[in-house]
């Protein structure tokens, strides 16, 4: 089955204009977290720390595929393994399934633990041969069976020997997965133990450091494109624009307010990104599926930010879940945490628009007869959007 990543991505190297927006899920955190990395189980109870299973995690990835919104599902090389090797779940599927390649020592985030505040430092867990099939040596027609493309990572500290010392282990990388065919896309962290740079700094220093890294690199080792923290419209209308062989993405960062997550993909969309991967958004949701459906509603244009909110407490209400908190609270754009280790490192500019806080959630969507699926590649942007406005006006996939 063709792939929507694929497709995408030929349309946005053609035009950047396209209207193609990439959503990823990122379902990496046991590359990261602890026991924590699941998320907290919905029996858990406030002040208590229960988590879910790796199991259950896992059980969900399995519910994103089958829902079919999403364009990439990032995963560690053993739900890789189970879930692409094993179960084949992608066989029939337009995602493309992708595997953290590395994970750099800044993600190394245990309880008490004090990794997030050294330097980071370059580390591979998975190698190319056990995302592509298992094992630590594919033989020949094997490196189809698992996942084609991987997610690497890399900070850059303004301490010299360290960021080296990244960029060396990143090019030892590249040319591996390009002898190997493997596919990646490249994450940029924000610094987590800086030398000598200012918060308001932090934007242009790391998009020098993208530029300058990938300066030398052919076509053969580029990365299909970025993954980075939204530092504002300024930056990321810089990188964007810099050069048509940067695709860039922004990741989720913290879990936030509903509102954070909704306002941050517009926001980042309309600036320039073309890529948004969320993890501890979606997974901190508290229904995902819908979640992922609000987010996909508002980059296709059918909806925004605002009535994206309202919206996803209305499906709570008809499904009885729950909501965090209040829609008031919910509505609120706060500081977004967006690295691992905890720190903040950028503001969300603030509401475009309406920005009006009902105090009473939407009434939720009536229930209506399931539709076909429309035939996306063939539709003009006009006809995408009628087909979404009618899609937000009932459940969201249930």
């Amino acid at each position: 089955m063709e792939k929507s990543l694929d497709r995408k991505l030929a349309a946005l190297r053609a035009d950047s204009d396209s209207g193609e927006f990439i959503i990823a899920d990122a379902k990496d955190a046991d590359m990261a977290h602890g026991i924590a990395a699941p998320g907290k189980s919905p029996e858990y109870h406030h002040g208590e720390a229960r988590y879910r299973t790796l199991d259950e995690y896992r059980e969900q990835i399995r519910q994103v595929i089958g829902q079919g919104v999403v364009d990439i599902v990032l995963m560690s090389a053993s739900t890789n393994e189970r879930l692409t090797i094993e179960e084949r779940l992608f066989d029939n599927s337009h995602i493309t399934p992708a595997a953290r390649a590395n994970d750099t020592t800044d993600i190394h985030v245990a309880r008490h633990g004090v990794y997030p505040k050294e330097p980071s430092r370059p580390f591979r867990t998975a190698t190319i041969d056990h995302i592509q099939c298992g094992k630590i040596a594919c033989e020949e027609g094997e490196r189809i069976q698992g996942a084609n493309l991987g997610l690497y990572s890399i900070t850059f500290n303004n301490i010299l020997e360290r960021d080296l010392e990244a960029i060396a282990a990143y090019r030892d990388f590249r040319h591996e997965a390009e002898r190997k065919g493997f596919r990646h896309f490249l994450e940029v962290f924000d610094p987590n133990a800086p030398q000598g740079l200012e918060p308001e700094e932090i934007g242009g220093f790391v998009n020098d450091l993208i530029v300058r890294t990938l300066a030398g690199v052919t076509k053969s080792g580029m990365p299909l494109f970025l993954k980075m923290v939204y530092h504002g419209p300024k930056f990321t209308e810089e990188l964007a624009g810099y050069s048509r062989d940067l695709i860039v993405g922004i990741l989720g960062g913290g879990a936030g307010t509903t509102y954070d997550a909704f306002k941050l993909i517009a926001e980042a969309q309309r600036y320039g990104a073309r890529v948004a991967l969320f993890g501890r958004k979606i997974n901190s949701a508290e229904h995902q599926l819908a979640f992922i459906e609000f987010l996909r509603l508002i980059t296709d244009g059918a909806i925004s930010p605002e009535e994206a909110v309202r919206a996803y407490h209305g499906v709570l209400q008809e499904l009885k879940i729950p909501p965090h908190r209040p829609l008031d609270e919910d509505m609120q754009l706060l500081t977004p945490v967006m690295s691992y280790g905890g720190k903040p490192q950028v503001v969300v500019s603030q509401p475009i628009g309406d920005s009006s806080r009902p105090s009473e959630p939407a009434p939720p969507p009536s229930p209506k007869a399931p539709e076909a699926e429309p035939d996306w590649d063939s539709m003009t942007p006009e006809e995408k959007i009628e087909a979404n406005q009618r899609r937000r006006d009932r459940i969201f996939g249930f």
